[in-house]
């Protein structure tokens, strides 16, 4: 880690870009720093009074440009630590077109990725996994719920809820749920995806390592077997800052090849 009071800010007079309110001023000038290498990842910037009298703004100015560039993952803030530059994200392009475990789909990508665990056990089914999962009076839900991560990077939370008629052990899983589907004929074939855009709460952002309010993917899927058997109920939320959902798509049937036939 860099000691930035004794280098870049120490550096002559800053002149920041022209246009626009102060605050934005001071974030398109420490943008510009970054991306020109004189500011690195994890490199730690003066204190809110110092940088404020080195650029002769207020500290709420200060403050303001902060705040932004932390939301948009451009610098993070350790408590009593400080500012710092972000490390650099590496993006994850996934398939919609698909349907594999996130395990697996990390493989194909050169990638180790773990788990950590956030909750597994056997529970009373809600009323909405009740009807997903076709479940009868008296049965258990099984329910995990697990943080996945490469390196030390959290990518996503995944809790997934299924029949304790199919999962009656949840701690018998290993790193891929689908793989131990897989030794037990259960493993899905198809599912539906839906996925939306919402801004992290304070539980996920805290799980996830970004500001609250940042931008994420909430993701539902329900899996079938070839049955047509719902086998599973999944809710997951990735990182906006870290994945790319990626679909291919072909037209469809044209007027003139009889799509629309009078």
């Amino acid at each position: 880690m860099t000691d930035l009071s004794n280098g870049f800010f120490a550096d002559g007079p800053v002149a920041l870009p022209s246009g626009g309110p102060l605050y934005l001023q001071l974030k398109r000038w420490i943008e510009d720093a970054i991306h020109r290498g004189d500011i690195n990842p994890g490199d730690a910037l003066p204190s809110e009074r110092d940088l404020a009298a080195k650029v002769d703004v207020s500290r709420v100015t200060v403050r303001k440009a902060v705040l932004q560039l932390v939301q948009d993952g451009v610098l993070v803030q350790r408590h009593g630590s400080g500012t710092f530059v972000a490390p650099p994200t590496q993006r994850v392009e996934q398939s919609l077109s698909q349907l594999t475990s996130f395990t697996e789909d990390m493989a194909r990508r050169g990638m180790e990725v773990h788990a950590q665990w956030l909750e597994r056990g056997l529970y009373l089914p809600s009323p909405e996994e009740t009807i997903i999962l076709g479940l009868s009076s008296g049965d258990q839900v099984a329910r995990i719920s697990r943080l996945r991560l490469t390196g030390e990077t959290p990518l996503a939370i995944e809790r997934a809820s299924l029949s304790a008629r199919v999962l009656p052990d949840p701690t018998a899983i290993g790193n891929s749920l689908y793989k131990h589907l897989d030794k037990t004929g259960n493993r899905p074939i198809r599912a539906i995806q839906r996925i939306r855009a919402a801004n992290l709460d304070e539980e996920n952002a805290h799980l996830l390592q970004v500001p609250v309010g940042s931008a994420g993917l909430n993701i539902e899927r329900t899996s079938y077997l070839a049955s047509g058997r719902v086998i599973e109920f999944t809710r997951s939320i990735y990182r906006g800052d870290t994945y790319d959902f990626v679909a291919e798509l072909r037209i469809g049937d044209s007027p003139s090849n009889g799509g629309n036939k009078p």
